[in-house]
């Protein structure tokens, strides 16, 4: 984990450097408290990811302990049910 008072933030290439190289947040504290977080937009965009994979899962589990789920047949037997009406693409 980095840690780095408020002052150093003049240094933008410094710690873009940091995350870059560390793929992993720098934290900016003030008055010896968490302030900031910055970090490398491909960190950022991973950490969204794995959130949204969570939350996904997280929902399907639920679905499944509630009883709201079907078997595959059961729901391609649906899908085609509902889309049968619809031509195909040509």
């Amino acid at each position: 984990m980095q840690i780095i008072p408020m002052r150093d933030l003049k240094n933008t290439v410094e710690i873009e450097r940091r995350c870059k190289e560390s793929h992993e947040p720098v934290f900016v504290t003030k008055n010896g408290y968490g302030s900031l977080v910055v970090m490398d937009i491909d960190y950022y965009d991973e950490t969204m990811w794995k959130m949204e994979e969570a939350r996904m899962l997280n929902e399907a589990i639920r679905d499944y302990e509630n009883g709201q789920m079907v078997d595959g047949p059961t729901a391609m037997r649906k899908i085609r049910e509902k889309f049968s009406s619809i031509p195909p693409l040509t």
